[in-house]
């Protein structure tokens, strides 16, 4: 059962990954952007938002890393593809190791079927040609052909982790964008979604400004009255 509201999905999905930042910081959350990550099918616009589901890759043994290991129906990597929710973003550590892919265009579209908003690893995935094609959000720091076998192993399902050297724990909601990835800590979500939808109304505003050669000195940030009655009229003129 998800907690996310759907009032605050949608705020997030029309806020940008650096506004959020900006808010987090304001609250001492400093580390919370998942370093190192890019998405793969930049022509996917939408931003992905979601739950994290997480999945904990461990440096792999031989002996119990093997093909045949994708055999049984609770393999951790199989079962988590199967059982991750509807509208969560499936997140996983991977030791920022991209020399094996932490999965593949098979897998990824299983999700997408499913339901899931998107996926996100510290690792590599292989199939980018397949993926760069997909509606689906992929991020990931680069092309990995291995299978993860060769040096990943599966070994947790939906438990915190470290991904990009953020810390994410399940039901932190993930919002990525063009950007990159950032992670809202879930008692925070709804609060950060609200002020980075006040903070961005203002920065458009700011931005319609400088563009007509306005200063920034006094604006942004607005420490001259006359910005805050400009904006004011601004928003009464464009139902912001």
């Amino acid at each position: 059962m998800t907690n996310l509201k759907v009032e605050t999905r949608e705020k997030l999905k029309h806020v940008s990954t650096p506004t959020l930042m900006t808010a987090l910081y304001k609250r001492g959350l400093r580390n919370q952007w998942i370093q190192d990550v890019r998405r793969i099918n930049r022509s996917h616009g939408e931003t992905m938002v979601g739950e994290a589901f997480t999945l904990r890759y461990m440096p792999a043994r031989e002996d119990l890393n093997q093909l045949e290991v994708f055999r049984d129906r609770e393999h951790p990597q199989r079962k988590a593809v199967e059982i991750c929710p509807s509208g969560a973003v499936f997140v996983i550590d991977s030791r920022k190791d991209p020399r094996a892919a932490s999965a593949g265009s098979i897998l990824i579209s299983r999700l997408m079927v499913r339901g899931v908003a998107g996926i996100v690893t510290d690792g590599g995935f292989r199939d980018t040609p397949e993926l760069e094609k997909l509606d689906f959000p992929c991020y990931h720091n680069r092309p990995s052909a291995p299978t993860n076998l060769t040096l990943h192993q599966a070994i947790d399902i939906n438990v915190p982790i470290g991904c990009g050297d953020t810390p994410v724990f399940p039901g932190d909601v993930i919002v990525g964008d063009g950007e990159g990835v950032v992670v809202i800590p879930a008692a925070l979500a709804d609060e950060i979604a609200n002020e980075a939808t006040e903070m961005t109304a203002y920065e458009d505003f700011v931005t319609e400004e400088v563009l007509k050669g306005r200063s920034i000195l006094g604006l942004y940030p607005p420490t001259e009255e006359q910005s805050l009655v400009d904006y004011r009229a601004w928003r009464a003129r464009t139902g912001r």
